[in-house]
């Protein structure tokens, strides 16, 4: 589920703008104070051909903060076919459409964040009932800090759409939703109209990328969830990839990559996702495989996903627990430290380009390993077991 646009327009255009001019980006809500998350940037920096780190962190700690007037976006012929130097990931020339992106916390954002300074041009799909909020806190500036790319550029958003993914086509929009005032002035926020809405203004895509997912009775254990409830969260977060991907397939470009967001309860039991939640996530892990398949035999698509640990964004935390999730991760993990967001956008980069050219139909792990564990060892039955920890 997914939006952006004017009421007025349906669709935003959204402009380089700093300080007096108000210029607006998009970006991953991540922190770069440590020296983990200056690797990570490094690392990125040497895989995409970013010249330089200095601009950005001078950016962010050199009072007053001044951003400089570059952007990244789809990179001219002429440079496509100048070869970089390394094993770069490279998406100069590719075209991404991101569903699912309503502020700058989650991971959509910062998939988003990764494929722009990989140089693909970026356009996003927001929920309408999320739009108005998400396009005044882009006009305002309010995300300004976390658009800064690591060669202290700022990620353009070139269009922002209304979408709500759990309706195909106008037909199947209740009257009160039609009539709903979080829904008014917005309109082709269906998939079939938004897909026709980005094959008019652009032609064609490259990169799929499906980053949402409601349930609304995730608070409510599976005893306990009404069969609309269980329905609704795998129309929401599972079935809104099919046909996002059956609608979108149809303008993507052959050697493209499809992406979405998956999480361990699919496979584990995880106390407290509840109302179908777990069911959907293994829904959609089962249809990532069956989708790779298709995808690839007729369209040459590539079709994976990422299964994330937990990050405290604004939808994880309305689950509850999320505070006790990652302090679960940090305890058990094979790596003992908090999961960043940039970290899974790194990962979606990497399997949008290229090089993961002979990757699809898998579930890749981005979670500090914590999939692997079969215990807790943060567990009083261990206490007397030289575990290593990170202290």
């Amino acid at each position: 589920m997914a939006t952006a646009a004017t009421p007025a327009t349906n669709m935003a255009m959204i402009k380089p703008c700093i300080s007096s001019s108000r210029k607006v980006f998009m970006s991953s809500a991540a922190s770069f104070s440590t020296e983990s998350k200056e690797a990570s940037w490094n690392r990125l920096t040497i895989s995409s051909h970013i010249s330089s780190r200095q601009p950005f962190f001078q950016s962010i700690f050199s009072p007053p903060i001044k951003f400089k007037k570059l952007v990244t976006r789809a990179m001219s012929a002429a440079n496509e076919n100048k070869p970089l130097p390394g094993l770069p990931v490279d998406l100069r020339g590719k075209r991404a459409f991101i569903a699912g992106v309503a502020d700058d916390q989650g991971y959509g954002w910062a998939i988003a964040k990764s494929l722009a300074a990989a140089g693909a041009e970026i356009i996003v799909g927001t929920w309408v009932p999320a739009l108005n909020i998400f396009e005044s806190s882009l006009r305002r500036g309010k995300f300004d800090e976390s658009c800064v790319l690591p060669d202290g550029s700022l990620m353009e958003i070139t269009k922002v759409y209304p979408m709500d993914a759990v309706y195909d086509s106008p037909d199947d929009v209740p009257e009160d939703v039609k009539s709903n005032k979080r829904y008014a002035g917005s309109s082709k926020w269906t998939v079939k109209e938004l897909v026709e809405s980005v094959k008019q203004d652009f032609g064609s895509i490259d990169i799929l990328v499906h980053s949402l997912a409601n349930g609304p009775e995730v608070s409510k254990p599976l005893l306990e969830t009404s069969r609309n409830g269980y329905l609704a969260a795998i129309s929401a977060s599972s079935y809104s990839f099919v046909s996002l991907l059956k609608e979108f397939v149809s303008i993507m470009n052959p050697g493209g990559a499809s992406i979405s967001l998956t999480y361990i309860a699919s496979e584990r039991i995880i106390p407290g996702y509840g109302g179908g939640m777990s069911s959907a996530k293994a829904a959609l892990e089962s249809d990532t495989r069956v989708l790779a398949f298709e995808a690839g035999r007729k369209h040459k698509i590539r079709v994976n996903t990422i299964s994330a640990g937990p990050l405290r964004s604004r939808a994880a935390k309305a689950i509850g627990f999320i505070e006790m999730m990652i302090d679960y991760s940090s305890a058990n993990a094979p790596l003992q430290k908090e999961l960043s967001a940039e970290e899974v956008g790194n990962a979606a980069a990497f399997l949008a380009s290229p090089l993961a050219s002979a990757i699809t139909g898998a579930v890749v792990y981005v979670d500090n390993g914590l999939n692997a564990m079969g215990v807790g060892v943060d567990s009083p039955i261990f206490v007397d077991l030289d575990i290593p920890k990170d202290n």
